[in-house]
């Protein structure tokens, strides 16, 4: 596809900017590591937001800066909206209930807001920063699960969602509280629907110790992956190049069952594959959630990532990673 573009030094009006990533875990970690090695000339810094005191020290022995906040405790965000103008959104909705209040608890302190939203039609200045300069651009990373089963049908981001899972549902509530917010006028908004993420440290080696089932070949369902890399260089993408409102699928360019995953990281790790069963015998098989996942098929098309993203996958499929050198020895294992 060429060779990527984001990596090149910022346009004049994003530099001397804070980027702020919410939930900076192992994706934004490796965002924040990214920006420091790439964009110091761009003087854009990283400010990764924790939940924990824990997970702060780990970021700055990184020499990522941090903030501690919870998500769900609305008078600890009000900091955070000096820092409101360029952010991504890696934090997950909670555990339990209809919808997500903690993105509207963040929405709302960015935006120095209420936590409930009024009405999307409400326009106001508030997408420009305090000192009247460039739009606030936010990117909020979705999941491929809002699209709920497609029974192996391939498709682009023009398809409606029909979530499944509760976590779906809660995952669709935060792309609507953002899409109102950016009708609002309070930001630029890009949202990136994410599949399974993956890298040489995060493969399913527990799984394949466990011998835990895969599906027979004849009931698999097809899945889509991202390295953990890449996804972190697609987040940096939407925010600086994302188009308004725009959905981006950030999968990769694999083509695999789930169960020919399991067995290609299998081989290339000198495991044995996983056994393969029936639809019928899975569920005494496999915890609750796990079924959930094997019982949706999906094939996301990704064109607008390579055209209007403008990135060039260090991973484009998952061969490519599991020929990387950094791949775990067996001995490791």
């Amino acid at each position: 596809m060429g060779k990527s573009l984001h990596y090149r030094s910022l346009p004049r009006r994003f530099r001397r900017s804070t980027l702020l990533v919410i939930g900076c875990g192992d994706v934004g970690s490796r965002l924040a590591r990214q920006v420091l090695a790439r964009h110091a000339q761009d003087r854009l810094r990283v400010i990764g937001v924790v939940r924990s005191a824990g997970s702060a020290e780990a970021l700055r022995k990184a020499g990522v800066a941090t903030l501690v906040a919870d998500l769900q405790e609305r008078r600890g965000l009000a900091r955070l909206r000096g820092f409101a103008q360029w952010m991504v959104d890696l934090a997950p909705p909670p555990n339990s209930g209809p919808g997500d209040p903690n993105t509207a608890h963040l929405i709302a302190a960015l935006s120095g807001a209420p936590s409930r939203l009024t009405s999307p039609r409400q326009r106001g200045p508030a997408a420009r920063n305090d000192t009247g300069g460039p739009a606030r651009r936010w990117a909020y990373v979705s999941t491929t699960g809002v699209y709920g089963d497609t029974a192996g049908a391939q498709f682009d981001e023009t398809r409606p969602v029909a979530p499944a899972s509760a976590r779906a549902i809660r995952r669709v509530d935060a792309e609507r509280r953002f899409r109102d917010a950016a009708r609002r006028g309070l930001a630029r908004v890009s949202i990136a629907r994410a599949p399974g993420i993956y890298a040489e440290d995060r493969l399913p080696v527990e799984r394949l110790r466990k011998g835990l089932p895969a599906l027979a070949p004849n009931d698999d369902v097809y899945t889509n992956h991202i390295h953990a890399d890449d996804l972190a260089r697609l987040c940096l993408a939407a925010v600086f190049r994302g188009r308004p409102g725009r959905v981006v699928h950030a999968v990769d360019d694999s083509d695999l069952k789930m169960g020919d995953y399991f067995d290609r990281v299998a081989d290339a790790l000198g495991m044995a594959r996983p056994p393969r069963v029936t639809r019928a015998a899975l569920p005494a098989l496999v915890s609750p959630m796990m079924l959930s996942f094997m019982s949706e098929s999906r094939r996301l098309l990704n064109r607008r990532l390579h055209r209007e993203l403008k990135v060039a996958l260090r991973y484009p499929d998952v061969d490519a990673t599991l020929a990387s050198p950094k791949l775990p020895r067996v001995a490791a294992l």
